[in-house]
């Protein structure tokens, strides 16, 4: 069997990058339309380990994705949830055309930081390894949760104030 990369992104910029994106507005959140990406920079069996959390809706996808040791199979409306350090992978058939379609909310732990959420995520088994499945919505389940994503991009959308701007000084250090 052929070696699988494996890629650790550190940074929400560093996903930026690698996605193709422009740099983030913010250094610690980041709102993502996956039906943006045009080429998924992966052609090959690809591992991923992010240093933030990721939370994803992922549609119309043909993709297998493993999650520690274990295998999924994708379909609509299907949220994934990854905690930082987390071993994430992507099976691809390169005769396969992939159109990635959902929307991801990526935060960096630090955005956490002295919030009671901060303290309380790890109660959360949807971010960990144990969850043995992705969740999958109903259709209005998927609708409420997007438009919820849509409200926290109507803010990651707004002005930045100072303290963000000053934020990546620090963060990409």
């Amino acid at each position: 069997m052929k070696d699988i990369n494996l890629h650790r992104i550190k940074t929400i910029n560093e996903y930026h990058q690698f996605m193709g994106h422009s740099r983030p507005l913010h250094p610690l959140i980041s709102v993502i339309n996956l039906d943006l990406i045009q080429d998924v920079p992966f052609e090959e069996p690809l591992k991923l380990v992010y240093d933030f959390y990721c939370i994803t809706l992922k549609k119309n996808i043909g993709i297998k994705y493993s999650y520690g040791q274990q295998e999924y199979d994708f379909h609509d409306g299907t949220m994934f949830f990854m905690a930082p350090n987390q071993v994430f992978g992507f099976l691809v058939d390169k005769k396969q055309t992939i159109q990635l379609s959902g929307w991801a909310l990526l935060v960096h732990p630090d955005f956490l930081w002295g919030t009671t959420l901060a303290k309380d995520i790890k109660k959360f088994d949807y971010f960990d390894y144990s969850a043995n499945e992705a969740l999958h919505l109903s259709e209005k389940e998927e609708n409420l949760v997007t438009n919820i994503v849509r409200i926290i991009e109507q803010e990651y959308n707004s002005s930045i104030d100072k303290f963000s701007q000053g934020m990546y000084n620090i963060i990409e250090k």
